[in-house]
C-alpha cells in the first residue's frame, strides 16, 4: 500500500504533468510560446478556480526542482567570453536600460500605492525580458545571426547576470534587510560562494565530467550533471542564499567547459519537464478576477514593458552607434517580459514581501507581453518599409540590408556525425579538397585527437538535437550520418531536416529496413551496410567469371535497386 503522501506527491505530479502538456499543446498550435499555455493551465487548476485543484505546497515542492535546472540550463547557455566580445553595446547599453527601468518602474509603483519593497520586485521586473521567448522569435525568423538578433541574445545575457544580482540584493532586503549592513551581508554571502565556486567549477567540474566521459555511460553522465545542478542549488540555500542563485552559477562557471553543450543537451528534457511544473505552479497563484478589477494597473505595466521598454532599447542602441533599423528591431524583440520576470515575481511570494495584487499585476503583464511580442515583430519590418518609402531622405537607415547569398551563406560546410572508421575516411577526403567540416563525436579519446590536429569537433552524441544545432546544421551543406546505431541514425535525420530542410543528407543504414525509413524521409543519399557488402563480393565474383566490366555494372546497379526484406 502507498503511503498518503507519496500518493499525494505522485497524484499532483500527473495532475500537473497532464495539464501543462494540454495547455503547452493548445499555445503552440496557437502559434504561442508553451509558457503561456502552463500558466493558463495553472489558473485552471488552482485554488481560484473552480474544478480540480493541486495541492500548492507539493507542486511548489516540484517547482524549486524546475527552477534549479531552468537556471542551471541557462547558465550553462552563456559565455562571458562571448559576452565581452559583443562589446560596450550589451554590456553597457544593456545596463542602463535595466537601471533606467527599474527607476522607473519603482516609481510608477509607489505612486499606485505599493510598498517600497514592491516598488523594487516590480522596476527588477520590467526591466527584464525572456531569453526563452526572445531566442524562439528570431529563430522562427532566421535573424538569431543578424545584426540585431546578435546584440539582443548578448544584451538579454547581460539581463540573466543582473537577475542573479538582483535575487541577492531583493533577497537581502525581503529578510528584514532594509540596513545597508543587510544588503552587504547577502552580497557578501553571494561573494563567498562563488569564491569556492569559481575553483571547482573551472578545475574540478571539468575534470569529473571528463572522466565520467570516459565511462561512455549516458545514464552515468545525466545523473552526474542533475547531482551537480541540485548539489549547487543546495549549497547556495546552506549559506542563505537562493536555490536560484547556486543553479544558475553552477550553470554559468560549467559553460565555459568543452562538455558544456553536451551537458545541455542531456539536461534539456529533464529541464523541459520540470520548468513545464514551474510556470504551471506560477500560474496557481493567479487570481484572474484581478485583471478585470485592475484593468488600467495593468495597461500601465504593459505600456512599460513594451512601449517604454521598447523605446529605450532602441535609444541606447542609436546612441552607442547601432544603426536605425536594427535598432529599431532590437527595441521591438525586447519588448516582454518572461521567465527571469516570473522567478523575481516568485521570489517576492518565497519570500512574503509580494502582495496578491502586484503578484497578479506582473504574471497579468509578463504574459499579455509575450503574447504580443510575435505579432510586434512581425509588423514591425512592412512599418519601417512603409516608413522609409514616406521619408526616404530622412531615414536611410531603415533600408533593409541585402539579402545574403544563399551559396555563400552556407558555403561548402559539411557535419559528420561519428568519427569511427567510416567517418574518418570521409574527413580524410574532404581534408584532401579542403573543405571545411564539422565531427560530433562522443568518445573524449578522439576528441582529443582532433582538436589536436586543430579540426572543428563538437564533443556529444548527434542524436541529441542540442548538440546538433551548435555543430551549425542550420547552416550545413550537407551532414553524413555515420553512426551504426539505427535509433540514433533517425533522430539525427529528423533534428537535421527540422534545423534546415534544404540540406543534403548522406546516411550509412544498417538494414533494408532502415534504408525505406531514410528513403521516406527524404533522405538523398543512403549507403546499406549489408547491400555494398554483397555487391563488391558480386562484384568481384563477376569479374573472376570473366563478365565484362559493363555489364558488371549493370548487375550492380540492379542489386543497389532490388527491393529487400528484413
Amino acid at each position: 500500500m502507498v503511503p498518503m503522501a507519496e500518493t499525494g506527491l505522485l497524484v499532483n505530479l500527473a495532475l500537473v504533468l497532464v495539464a501543462a502538456a494540454i495547455g503547452g499543446f493548445i499555445a503552440v498550435r496557437l502559434g504561442q510560446s508553451p509558457l503561456i499555455g502552463y500558466i493558463v493551465v495553472g489558473v485552471f487548476i488552482g485554488p481560484y478556480t473552480p474544478g480540480p485543484s493541486g495541492e500548492p505546497e507539493t507542486v511548489a515542492a516540484l517547482a524549486d526542482v524546475g527552477l534549479i535546472f531552468l537556471l542551471f540550463a541557462v547558465g550553462l547557455q552563456l559565455s562571458v567570453r562571448e559576452l565581452v566580445s559583443v562589446g560596450r553595446v550589451a554590456v553597457l547599453g544593456g545596463t542602463l536600460q535595466i537601471v533606467a527601468l527599474i527607476a522607473i518602474g519603482y516609481g510608477v509603483a509607489l505612486a499606485f500605492g505599493f510598498t517600497s519593497i514592491e516598488a523594487f520586485f516590480f522596476g527588477g521586473f520590467v526591466a527584464m525580458c525572456s531569453t526563452t521567448v526572445l531566442a524562439k522569435l528570431l529563430g522562427d525568423r532566421g535573424e538569431l545571426g543578424s545584426e540585431h538578433g546578435t546584440i539582443a541574445l548578448a544584451w538579454a545575457t547581460v539581463q540573466d547576470l543582473a537577475t542573479i544580482v538582483l535575487v541577492v540584493l531583493l533577497t537581502g532586503l525581503a529578510s528584514g534587510g532594509e540596513t545597508l549592513n543587510e544588503v552587504l551581508l547577502a552580497v557578501g554571502r553571494a561573494a563567498l560562494f562563488i569564491a569556492i565556486l569559481l575553483p571547482l567549477g573551472t578545475r574540478v567540474l571539468p575534470w569529473l565530467f571528463g572522466r565520467v566521459a570516459l565511462l561512455r555511460s549516458r545514464e552515468v553522465f545525466v545523473l552526474t550533471v542533475v547531482a551537480i545542478a541540485l548539489g549547487t542549488a543546495f549549497a547556495s540555500q546552506q549559506l542563505g542564499l537562493s536555490l536560484a542563485v547556486g543553479a544558475f552559477l553552477a550553470g554559468l562557471v560549467v559553460s565555459e567547459s568543452d562538455i558544456s553543450y553536451r551537458a545541455l543537451g542531456e539536461l534539456t528534457p529533464l529541464r523541459d519537464i520540470f520548468a513545464a511544473v514551474f510556470f504551471v505552479s506560477v500560474g496557481m497563484l493567479f487570481d484572474p478576477t484581478f485583471v478585470i478589477e485592475a484593468l488600467p494597473l495593468v495597461l500601465v505595466a504593459l505600456a512599460i514593458v513594451i512601449p517604454i521598454k521598447g523605446a529605450i532599447t532602441t535609444g541606447l542602441a542609436r546612441v552607442f552607434g547601432v544603426p536605425l533599423r536594427p535598432a529599431v528591431l532590437l527595441g521591438v524583440s525586447m519588448a516582454q517580459a518572461g521567465e527571469f520576470s516570473f522567478l523575481l515575481a516568485s521570489l517576492g511570494v518565497a519570500l512574503g514581501v509580494l502582495g496578491e495584487e502586484m503578484f497578479s499585476l506582473m504574471l497579468a503583464s509578463a504574459g499579455a507581453s509575450i503574447v504580443l511580442a510575435p505579432s510586434l515583430l512581425r509588423a514591425t519590418p512592412p512599418t519601417l518599409r512603409w516608413l522609409r518609402r514616406r521619408s526616404a531622405e530622412r531615414l536611410p537607415d531603415l533600408a533593409e540590408p541585402p539579402a545574403a547569398d544563399a551559396a555563400g551563406r552556407r558555403g561548402r560546410f559539411v557535419i559528420i556525425c561519428g568519427f569511427g572508421r567510416v567517418g574518418r575516411l570521409i574527413g580524410a577526403a574532404l581534408d584532401g579538397r579542403g573543405f571545411a567540416y564539422t565531427v560530433i563525436e562522443e568518445d573524449p579519446r578522439i576528441v582529443r585527437d582532433l582538436r589536436a590536429r586543430k579540426v572543428s569537433v563538437v564533443h556529444g552524441s548527434a542524436e541529441n538535437a542540442r548538440i546538433l544545432e551548435h555543430a551549425g546544421s542550420a547552416n550545413a551543406q550537407v551532414v553524413v550520418c555515420a553512426l551504426p546505431d539505427p535509433i540514433a541514425l533517425r533522430m539525427v535525420v529528423s533534428h537535421a531536416r527540422r534545423h534546415n530542410p534544404r540540406v543534403h543528407i548522406i546516411a550509412r543504414a544498417r538494414t533494408a529496413r532502415d534504408r525505406d525509413y531514410l528513403q521516406r524521409q527524404g533522405v538523398q543519399e543512403i549507403v546499406v551496410a549489408e547491400t555494398e557488402a554483397a555487391v563488391e563480393m558480386a562484384r568481384y565474383t563477376l569479374a573472376r567469371l570473366g563478365v565484362s566490366g559493363a555489364e558488371t555494372a549493370a548487375i550492380v546497379q540492379g542489386l543497389r535497386r532490388r527491393p529487400r526484406s528484413g
